[in-house]
């Protein structure tokens, strides 16, 4: 079993190249479904997140997502609590899929992951895959697409790691400065690659 380890920064465009693969065959694991999933009610870092972030649960016990991410992402310290209460269980988790996609014969499993260079993931990787875009098209992304105002996308964009870093533990890089298309024809290229 192959495993890639699929990254890159807010806005650069990853989740289309986890959709593509997807549709070439790979087994998706995704990092921000797994992090949905040990934050539902019930879940043990649910409960952790409400103790250190004041207001964050809705009136029917979910998290309210965007008064999370508007306190985690106020500082590096914020996001430093929010990461070592959902890090952990996010990576317990992902052992488990990998596991089972292992256990039913999967060629390729694809660890689509935001901070996979932060957390020191991509060293389980066999390969390195990063979703690059500048800085610029990533904010305006995120302000017409996901309706972020320029400030936040760009607070966003800060509290991650820097796109160099990013770049210089990539073993392929697919440029997602362009649209769409020119996107997938890199991902269509970089399957066509892979020895299964």
């Amino acid at each position: 079993m192959l495993k890639v380890g699929l990254t890159g920064g807010i806005g650069s465009g990853k989740s289309t190249a986890a959709s593509r693969l997807q549709q070439l065959g790979a087994t998706i694991i995704d990092a921000d479904q797994v992090a949905r999933e040990i934050v539902e009610p019930g879940q043990p870092a649910l409960t952790e997140l409400a103790e250190a972030f004041e207001g964050i649960l809705a009136e029917d016990g979910s998290l309210n997502r965007a008064e999370l991410a508007r306190q985690a992402f106020a500082s590096p310290e914020a996001t430093q609590k929010l990461n070592s209460i959902t890090h952990p269980r996010i990576r317990e988790r992902t052992q488990q899929l990998f596991a089972e996609a292992e256990a039913k014969g999967a060629e390729v499993v694809v660890y689509d992951m935001p901070l996979l260079i932060e957390n020191g993931e991509y060293k389980q990787m066999d390969h390195v895959l990063v979703v690059d875009a500048p800085d610029d098209v990533r904010v305006e992304r995120l302000v017409t697409q996901r309706g972020l105002d320029e400030g936040d996308a760009r607070r966003r964009i800060a509290a991650q790691i820097d796109r160099q870093t990013r770049l210089a533990t990539a073993d392929t890089v697919l440029d997602n400065g362009g649209d769409r298309e020119t996107l997938i024809e890199q991902v269509d290229k970089f399957w066509a690659s892979l020895s299964r």
